[in-house]
């Protein structure tokens, strides 16, 4: 392990980081850092910051049988740190990786401390492969670790060819820079700079930065606000609309803007803004979108007036006279970075000129195959070029995106009518003078897989320039905002200076990716004036009680402990409620009118409110306290006194909320006569206890509230059953049973009351709730499914509304069913079965629902794996109501105890490959498999033998001995392939070679490292044989033709580097027992030619 310094790490707010927990599974949106924490967490740098960089070396990588595994302590800044893995990755298919404070159980309480870092897994062999990322936190006792649960796919990490488990050693290494932090909560944008931020939705900061450059051109934003729109518009309903509002706050709301009325005008939802888009994609969506929103309105044209372009491919023949062009527009420029410096560079690759040539020749109409010359001119540019830099690339040799850190210069004035305007065609208007000043630059920091995006801005072209980073608005000189975007490698002066150490080299990963110049000679027309006149009335009105209300509600808030909310549920409420909104308990107290009293009024004031409100002169209001129960239920629990009301309300609020809420909740009880008119509310002793009544019917199965009464302690429910008939709207000899509801949490507890015993008796109280129906008769009692008030109850508390998906549609909802969430996994199947008419459920299998990727678990649920329904609805911390279903062909507990295998079956004269699933008990061998595949595949004699191989990246890696289980054989990373074994390898000779055969490619670039592709074969190589007679043999296995096959080169692998191989070489010198014997094709055949080759 060795300790270094390491470069101060640029700011970045990486957008694809958790904090290590073990409940993730699956690639997570949930793995997206919140704006709003990471724009407070951000704080700047006051000094140098104390770095380190640690590497951890893991030897036995393989071999770690342990969840997680934690590197030893390392001190930077002061603080102990240590790295955390998992190996096997923490729930998901990619290793997990944090940085951890080591001490965090022992620091005292409230302890934070705030780090940039970043962790990386070193390639061994090619260290410009190495995987790196980074990311800042702050580190406190609720989130004492962070860092990436996906950081790099174990696919990847355990294979011993890709170069980061070499000799089963893995090299880890973090560098970390602890920074004394400022705290910046009160920051002020719009006072610092005149300038205010956009709120990040959560991974929304590429949008927001596009989104500050659009609204500093202002001949955009005028434009923007010409469109027609109506006062019936809905902003989320409508790009312009929503469009409109967000330009407008930007220009004069105080604090920073939200993006959601834009977002959902885009079709998105919440998952979607968690999820980073394409930056270029949606500059190019928004545009069209507007372009055609503008069509017949007086700005119609301005998209394309602004940022559209014209450039002209042509192909011009060289021996005779002929030449073709065609005219295309473009609103943006896509220039490259790798292999170029600067700017100029990458516009002079654009017009660079291809000579087509030999078997590349031009097709010329009249003229046949003709030599030519191929490239583009610019016919004009627009008055806002808009550059993107090809920072994202695909790499051919690791099949995957990477990101060009390259350095990559671009000037302040950029002048494109350089070189006696080289980059223009002949068509070109040599009036227009091409010559662009900076306006923005939009940076990308971070790698390919996630990171953080924003903006370096000079609104008015001045020399000041301004950092649009989410929320905040800071104020930047030219060289940050240029110089420090440029990308490439910086250089630290040695740690140590006298002791010849050589300086410490870092990569940058914070870059300039999107560039925006605006012409010289147009800058006055679009940096323009934008005022209130140039916004419709409508909006303005619309925006101005929006921004109204937003005050209203700041200052309530402000004034909120000046104030007591009062919430008076009554009567009518519980009638309207109980049996639609609620079941059990009395009242939604959040659906019931609230009353906003100022503290210090007499609550005799509040009662007059309510008498306006509701028509109760004050005589006839009685009011009740609510209770919150031990067993959490709500109840009136007793009336006000005299001497309470007598209080003021704030007074009241603090006598009856011992949990200091600022809500008073309060049931107004309210007589009445026969005759309906208004009585004066009973005397009530200690003997009157209040009860409310429900009535459940078992034919509707429905419950409702019929009212409340008062009974005496020691009075007894069979002398209240007239009374309660009579509610009902029974006989009154109707014979009925009655029940308390006693609770509903954790379960339902709902009890027979026996008619006879006292109320008292009955442990019944003030607020008690009755529910009663008319006695089941024992003749017809069971036609209901549910016959009395205690397992309607039970069936109301646990009923759940599934929506069943195909898995192989899992997007779409395919049916519904109501069911139980004590539902046993039989019980579900079974209705499952039922619906889709399937005659055996054991043949239903489910997967259950990952509510944060919205897609199904990897993994489907094992027959009688959950105990209930609610087990198979439940992701860690959250329910879901989606389970996605397959109908087996056999029963489910018979295919959990077989083992599935595909294997891919190469023909051996046909030139087709066949995957066949086969499926076997799990205690069978590799035997069982070959004889189990002879009966479904064509064989080309019948005593063919064949042979089960594992191919992994395109390399054999063994051929399975027929006495193996097949138990513990992996087809999820490896490839299974079957063959038949040709009769030249059944009788090799004492002195016969049999070598692995692989198809490679190698780039010059990458330090003559071979990448393999194709399928490889096996070949017998004879005692003498020279490579010509060889290779006569491979062309006829192959069947390649003259032409094609004369391209290829064989080479003899060693030490990992290919050796190229003579027609006149004797290819058995080079081999021993077993070897690797490897062919090359030109890359460029290898990319045209995908026909002859299986890849993978």
């Amino acid at each position: 392990m060795t300790m270094m310094t390491p470069p101060p790490l640029d700011q970045e707010e990486d957008e694809m980081l958790v904090p290590h927990s073990e409940f993730v599974e699956g690639p997570q949106p949930m793995e997206v850092t919140q704006a709003e924490n990471a724009t407070t967490a951000e704080n700047h740098q006051v000094e140098d910051p104390p770095t380190s960089r640690f590497t951890w070396t893991i030897e036995n990588f393989s071999r770690l049988n342990v969840k997680k595994h934690y590197s030893e302590v390392f001190f930077v800044g002061g603080f102990k740190w240590r790295i955390l893995i998992f190996p096997k990755g923490n729930n998901v298919d990619h290793l997990s990786m944090y940085l951890d404070v080591a001490d965090s159980a022992s620091l005292p309480y409230g302890w934070s401390r705030y780090a940039q870092f970043s962790l990386s897994v070193i390639n061994q062999i090619h260290n410009k492969y190495t995987i790196r990322k980074e990311t800042q936190h702050q580190f406190n006792a609720r989130e004492s670790d962070w860092g990436f649960t996906s950081f790099m796919p174990l696919s990847e990490l355990y294979d011993p060819t890709r170069g980061y488990l070499v000799n089963d050693t893995c090299i880890v290494e973090a560098e970390v820079a602890v920074r004394r932090v400022v705290d910046y909560w009160s920051y002020d944008s719009k006072k610092e700079t005149g300038y205010v931020g956009l709120k990040n939705q959560g991974a929304t900061c590429y949008m927001n930065s596009l989104l500050q450059t659009l609204y500093h051109i202002p001949y955009f934003r005028k434009a923007v606000y010409h469109m027609p729109t109506t006062e019936n518009d809905m902003p989320s309903g409508s790009i312009p609309l929503a469009l409109q509002s967000l330009l407008y706050k930007l220009q004069y709301s105080d604090s920073s803007v939200a993006t959601k009325e834009l977002t959902k005008s885009f079709g998105w939802d919440t998952y979607d803004s968690f999820m980073q888009h394409d930056v270029q994609e949606l500059n190019r969506v928004l545009c069209e979108k507007l372009e055609d929103k503008m069509k017949g309105t007086v700005v119609e044209g301005t998209i394309q007036q602004l940022f559209e372009g014209h450039h002209m491919n042509y192909i011009e023949c060289i021996n005779v006279d002929y030449k073709s062009s065609r005219k295309e527009s473009f609103y943006d420029l896509q220039l490259d970075v790798k292999g170029c410096r600067d700017v100029y560079a990458s516009f002079d690759k654009y017009v660079e000129v291809e000579r087509l040539e030999g078997d590349n020749k031009y097709h010329a109409e009249q003229y046949g195959l003709q030599d030519a010359r191929k490239g583009v001119l610019f016919i004009d540019f627009p008055p806002v070029l808009q550059l993107q830099l090809k920072r994202f690339e695909y790499d051919f040799m690791r099949d995957t995106m990477v990101k060009i850190n390259d350095r990559y210069e671009f000037p302040l004035q950029l002048d494109l009518d350089r070189d006696n305007g080289k980059y223009l065609s002949p068509d070109a208007d040599r009036s227009v003078r091409n010559l662009y000043t900076l306006h923005s630059v939009l940076v990308h920091s971070g790698g390919v897989h996630g990171g953080h995006y924003y903006a370096f801005i000079r609104p008015t072209l001045s020399d000041q320039w301004y950092k649009f980073d989410d929320e905040r608005v800071t104020k930047e000189d030219i060289k940050r905002a240029l110089e420090e975007q440029y990308g490439g490698e910086e250089e630290l002066p040695p740690a140590n200076p006298g002791f010849n150490n050589t300086p410490f080299k870092f990569t940058k990963y914070s870059n300039a990716y999107m560039l925006v110049y605006i012409r010289e000679s147009d800058k006055e027309k679009i940096i323009c004036d934008v005022d209130e006149k140039d916004i419709a009335e409508h909006l303005r009105i619309r925006l101005k009680k929006e921004q109204e209300e937003k005050e209203h509600k700041k200052k309530e808030k402000a004034e909120a402990h000046l104030y007591t909310i009062i919430k008076v549920a009554r009567q009518e409420d519980l009638t309207e409620q109980i049996g639609r909104v609620i079941y059990f308990d009395l009242v939604d107290h959040d659906k019931v009118r609230s009353f906003r009293i100022q503290k210090q009024l007499p609550f005799t004031i509040f009662k007059e409110e309510v008498a306006k409100e509701f028509g109760i002169p004050v005589q006839f209001q009685r009011f009740w306290l609510w209770a919150k129960r031990q067993n959490h239920t709500y109840r009136p629990n007793r009336p006000l006194t005299a001497q309470e009301e007598a209080q003021s309300v704030g007074q009241l609020r603090e006598v009856s909320n011992k949990a200091h809420n600022a809500e008073l909740k309060l049931f107004l009880e309210v007589e009445t006569g026969t005759d309906l008119r208004l009585l004066p509310p009973p005397d009530k002793t200690k003997e009157d206890i209040l009860l409310f009544f429900k009535l459940y019917d078992p034919a509707k199965e429905e419950l409702r509230y019929v009212g409340r009464l008062f009974v005496k302690a020691l009075g007894k429910p069979v002398e209240i059953l007239t009374k309660l008939n009579e509610m009902a709207g029974f006989p009154p000899n109707e014979e009925i049973e009655i029940y308390e509801e006693i609770k509903f949490e954790p379960n339902v507890m709902c009890e027979h009351i026996d008619k006879k015993l006292t109320f008292r008796s009955s442990q019944l109280e003030d607020g008690d709730i009755i529910c009663y129906q008319k006695s089941p008769l024992s003749e017809n009692g069971n036609q209901f499914r549910y016959p009395d008030v205690p397992s309607f109850l039970e069936y109301v508390h646990n009923r759940q509304v599934v929506h069943f998906r195909a898995l192989e549609k899992p997007k779409e909802d395919d049916f519904c069913l109501e069911l139980s969430k004590l539902f046993t996994y039989d019980d579900v199947v079974e209705r499952v079965a039922h619906h889709l008419g399937v005659d055996d459920p054991s043949k239903i299998r489910l997967t259950s629902h990952n509510c944060y990727s919205q897609q199904p678990k990897p993994q489907p649920i094992k027959y009688r794996g959950a105990e209930h329904l609610s087990d198979m609805l439940v992701h860690y911390n959250q329910t879901s109501d989606i389970l996605y279903y397959e109908v087996l062909d056999i029963p489910l507990p018979e295919l959990q105890g077989l083992k599935t295998l595909k294997v891919a079956f190469h023909h051996a004269t046909k030139d087709e490959v066949v995957i066949h699933s086969i499926r076997l008990p799990k205690n069978s061998t590799v035997g069982d498999v070959i004889n189990d595949l002879k009966t479904k595949v064509e064989l080309s004699h019948p005593n063919a033998e064949l042979r089960l191989i594992e191919v992994f990246y395109h390399k054999i890696y063994k051929i399975f001995p027929h006495h193996e289980k097949i138990e513990n054989i992996n087809d999820q990373y490896w490839t299974l392939r079957a063959e038949e074994i040709p009769e030249e390898e059944k009788n090799l000779g004492p002195h016969d070679r049999l070598i692995h055969v692989y198809h490679f490619m190698k780039d010059a670039n990458q330090n003559q490292m071979v990448q393999n592709f194709g399928e490889p074969f096996f070949l017998v190589i004879h005692e003498g044989e020279t490579l010509a007679e060889v290779k006569v043999r491979i062309q006829k296995k192959l069947q390649v033709p003259d032409e094609e096959f004369a391209k290829w080169k064989f080479a003899f692998l060693s030490l990992g580097r290919p050796e190229y191989l003579h027609d006149t070489d004797i290819v058995s010198s080079r081999f021993q027992v077993i070897a690797f014997f490897y062919f090359q094709f030109p890359c460029w055949k290898l990319l045209l030619d995908f026909s002859r080759f299986i890849f993978i």
